[in-house]
């Protein structure tokens, strides 16, 4: 993909320590998978141009630090986000069970209009799964939240999910329902030349 893009997207990804986020973040931007890397300390940054509905668009995406103690830092990137990856281990209940901690941050620190996907992941290791698809999908629905599982080892379901985001932001912005240009939107409209298309900056894995 080559030329302009027109839009920037903003985008977060959040939960506990070691659920995939950093995996996640690397899979969607290099399509690849890495394994023994640290967890990420502070926030980490990644970009790839996607095309929804014939428009270029530009993800910016914000890797935050699952650990608590850090939690002070990564709460000033979620201002200004139009998207927000809200991650847990389908095989660790405990990740699953925090969500409504990660989700009342969200909630209270982004736009109203933010779109927030919630993903499972670690598809991969379903036979070790302790939270069910029905139990997460019915967490979703009651929240208002997209639900997706993922694996950010084989790949399954990441691409879907960033841009099945994109897209919903897309819509909302076509429909009238959020303003690009307003400072909270998390959206800048440009046509900035890119060269390359696909480009990522710092990133890493907290598997």
């Amino acid at each position: 993909m080559s030329g302009a893009h027109e839009y920037i997207f903003k985008y977060i990804i959040i939960g506990d320590m070691g659920v995939g986020k950093s995996c996640l973040l690397h899979q969607f931007t290099d399509q690849k998978f890495m394994t023994d890397c640290p967890h990420t300390i502070g926030v980490e940054f990644g970009t790839r141009v996607i095309e929804i509905a014939n428009k270029h668009i530009k993800l910016q995406i914000w890797d935050t630090a699952g650990q608590e103690r850090f939690r002070a830092v990564t709460r000033s990137y979620y201002r200004g986000a139009a998207g927000a990856l809200m991650v847990y281990d389908i095989t660790r209940r405990q990740t699953f069970h925090h969500l409504a901690s990660w989700l009342t941050d969200a909630r209270n620190l982004t736009n109203p209009h933010t779109i927030i996907m919630l993903i499972g992941n670690k598809l991969d290791l379903a036979e070790q799964r302790e939270v069910s698809f029905e139990e997460a999908s019915r967490f979703a629905q009651e929240n208002g939240l997209i639900y997706m599982e993922t694996s950010a080892k084989t790949g399954e379901n990441v691409e879907r999910s960033f841009i099945e985001t994109a897209t919903k932001i897309y819509q909302n912005i076509e429909s009238g329902v959020l303003d690009p240009n307003s400072v909270e939107s998390g959206i800048q409209v440009t046509t900035t030349l890119i060269e390359p298309a696909r480009e990522q900056q710092q990133s890493g894995c907290s598997c």
